[in-house]
């Protein structure tokens, strides 16, 4: 099987970093990325045959561009894009800042956008390629306190399955994965971004979210190192889908949310035809 190349945002931790190791572990070359440069090399083992670390905020689209300009010159190629970076955002909405809320799409959505516009020339040139969203559970299924960073995350699921068409063409595939509940620090604080305006009336909300937030801290049932290997997995696939579940309760989920939207389909059919233009039969 050949050596791949794997450019991977936001690996300095979480899933980010699980994959990475597990790239660098099945024998591939790895550009690891994460803004805080120092702990990425003191988290990644030392190989300067077969691994690339840069400092890398993806709000930046020109350092973006750099990063890949970089990884091509070390490794001639960029066969799998891992976008994984981002963080959660929480509170209700009225409680988040406009300010809050643009950066939640800065980095969640945008950054993903200018990484992946980095790298698709040089996926385009090769025809071939893998470009991995890493999207969430609450990119399928809204849910209160969550109402920004699912936005965000149903955003980043939609253009990849639109994405995933445009360059089918080019021999590049591109899959939204959707991960349920991880043992990772995506629940500590310094992961998750509050809410910034005070409204009494969503206080009772915040105690309950916040109380549940930090007794899952770490206690999720999914195995980020088992996460990792399934990615490793995805990449070679011949076939990967465009969209596919991780975790149980993820699977779940995809399965509730598919009787719904059939129910809703039988539910309310006759307001759906009701909206079609008349045809006159006798014309």
């Amino acid at each position: 099987m050949m050596t791949k190349t794997w450019l991977i945002t936001g690996a300095g931790r979480g899933f980010g970093l699980e994959i990475a190791r597990a790239a660098l572990e099945s024998g591939d070359q790895v550009i690891a990325t994460a803004r805080d440069l120092e702990r990425l090399d003191a988290v990644l083992p030392r190989d300067e045959a077969r691994l690339l670390t840069a400092r890398l905020d993806i709000t930046d689209a020109e350092a973006a561009t750099q990063v890949v300009s970089d990884g091509l010159e070390r490794f001639g190629r960029i066969d799998v894009l891992v976008n994984n970076a981002g963080y959660g955002q929480v509170g209700a909405f009225e409680e988040l800042s406009p300010s809050r809320i643009e950066r939640q799409f800065q980095t969640n959505v945008f950054g993903t956008f200018h990484v992946t516009r980095a790298v698709l020339p040089t996926m385009r040139a090769q025809r071939a390629g893998r470009i991995i969203n890493i999207s969430s559970l609450l990119g399928l299924v809204g849910t209160d306190w969550w109402s920004i960073y699912c936005a965000a995350k149903f955003a980043v699921a939609g253009w990849s399955e639109s994405l995933s068409r445009e360059l089918a063409p080019f021999g590049l595939s591109v899959t939204a994965v959707h991960p349920g509940q991880f043992a990772t620090d995506f629940l500590d604080p310094t992961s998750l971004g509050l809410g910034d305006v005070q409204i009494d009336d969503y206080r009772s909300l915040d105690h309950a979210r916040r109380s549940f937030v930090a007794e899952r801290n770490h206690e999720q049932p999914g195995d980020p190192v088992r996460f990792a290997a399934a990615i490793i997995h995805l990449a070679d696939h011949d076939a990967p889908p465009a969209r596919v579940a991780a975790g149980t309760d993820a699977l779940h989920s995809f399965e509730i949310r598919a009787h719904q939207l059939l129910d809703s389909a039988d539910e309310w059919h006759d307001f759906a035809v009701s909206t079609d233009a008349v045809v006159d039969a006798d014309v």
